[in-house]
């Protein structure tokens, strides 16, 4: 059986990079005594495989991971006897089970994610910088210069920005493109707001929070984002 854990990451666990967090869970699925199912060989594991990794220092109420079990009792029992065995800042918010098909790759097919940044008290932005973000995402093109290890090129992420608003509190929201071929992260679109403002980057100090990744169940004519979650079915 394959289920699906979604967890929250907050507090001072933020600053936990994602090869310790893989660690984490695995000790604490032994503590929880779930009955994990290991791979075969001669270094045998346990088959969990985690969903689009979070940058360290951002915080999330949307985090995945899959694993597969030889037997498994209800979903919120499950929940309780793993929350029983987090550390603070760690919180399991849901199990549900995954079948085999498009929903067992959720995984491998992450396609967007939501994200909320809020600026730090000593953040400097102009004082029209509520007006600049609705003329920034108004944009038809949205250019940057993109570096890798080998080289420089110019990329469009106006398709990538799926949503962006301005939220209650002076939170800024947005759904991007994510997953292994047009992931954007949010930096990304930070960096490029503040080259519209045409002021520096390190003016934007921000924190992030992701909420929730998504796959696209639709066609290549129409998007249709479900969460990860939703893929999945309590276990009762």
């Amino acid at each position: 059986m394959k289920v699906r854990v979604k967890f929250a990451k907050e507090g001072a666990m933020k600053f936990i990079g994602h090869l310790d967090i893989m660690r984490y869970f695995q000790k604490a699925v032994k503590r929880a005594n779930l009955d994990v199912a290991f791979s075969e060989g001669f270094s045998p594991h346990m088959i969990m495989s985690f969903a689009s990794p979070l940058g360290v220092g951002i915080t999330s109420t949307g985090e995945y991971f899959d694993m597969e079990l030889k037997s498994a009792t209800t979903s919120s029992d499950m929940v309780k006897r793993l929350n029983d065995a987090m550390a603070e800042g760690m919180k399991i918010l849901s199990i549900r089970q995954v079948e085999d098909g498009k929903a067992s790759k959720a995984m491998s097919l992450v396609a967007a994610a939501d994200y909320r940044l809020k600026f730090r008290e000593t953040a400097k932005l102009p004082e029209n910088w509520k007006e600049k973000l609705e003329e920034f995402k108004a944009q038809k093109e949205i250019v940057i210069l993109k570096k890798t290890k080998k080289s420089e090129k110019e990329l469009d992420i106006r398709p990538f920005i799926y949503k962006l608003s301005l939220e209650e509190k002076d939170e800024i929201f947005m759904q991007l493109a994510a997953g292994s071929s047009n992931n954007t992260k949010p930096e990304l679109v930070m960096e490029a707001f503040a080259a519209f403002m045409e002021i520096s980057y390190e003016n934007l100090k921000f924190m992030i929070h992701r909420c929730e990744l998504y796959a696209d169940t639709g066609s290549d004519e129409a998007r249709n984002l479900v969460s990860l979650e939703d893929l999945g079915e309590e276990i009762e």
